[in-house]
């Protein structure tokens, strides 16, 4: 290793610099993680019949359904308007918690490391 860094490293960073730099980004992610999980996200579905929100763990926090869409001759309707809205809740959950870890991380793809 050549000395004061890394060849080819910008600025000639040296591992003390690397080091300190990846543990600000871990306590970043662990301070972002606990931020998403106390968010809550509310999808509808069935043109807002049926309200779900979850939060960032992916766990169900309400649901709600209009009493009109309760029809003893077709459940299998409302049971799929509760997955629908259920599940574009948790879309929207992921897709809010991979908009941050973009923005934190500057767009790098660390192959699933955090």
């Amino acid at each position: 290793m050549a000395k004061g860094g890394f060849r080819g490293m910008p600025g000639g960073m040296n591992q003390a610099a690397m080091m300190k730099q990846a543990q600000k980004l871990q306590q970043q992610m662990l301070q972002m993680q606990e931020e998403m999980e106390r968010k809550t996200y509310t999808a509808a579905s069935g043109g807002g019949m049926v309200n779900a929100t979850v939060n960032g763990k992916h766990e169900v926090v309400a649901l709600e359904i209009n009493p009109e869409a309760v029809d003893p001759e077709d459940v299998e309707m409302l049971q799929d308007m509760v997955m629908a809205a259920i599940n574009e809740a948790f879309r929207a959950a992921d897709a809010d918690a991979s908009s941050n870890m973009g923005k934190l991380t500057g767009g790098l793809n660390l192959g699933g490391l955090f």
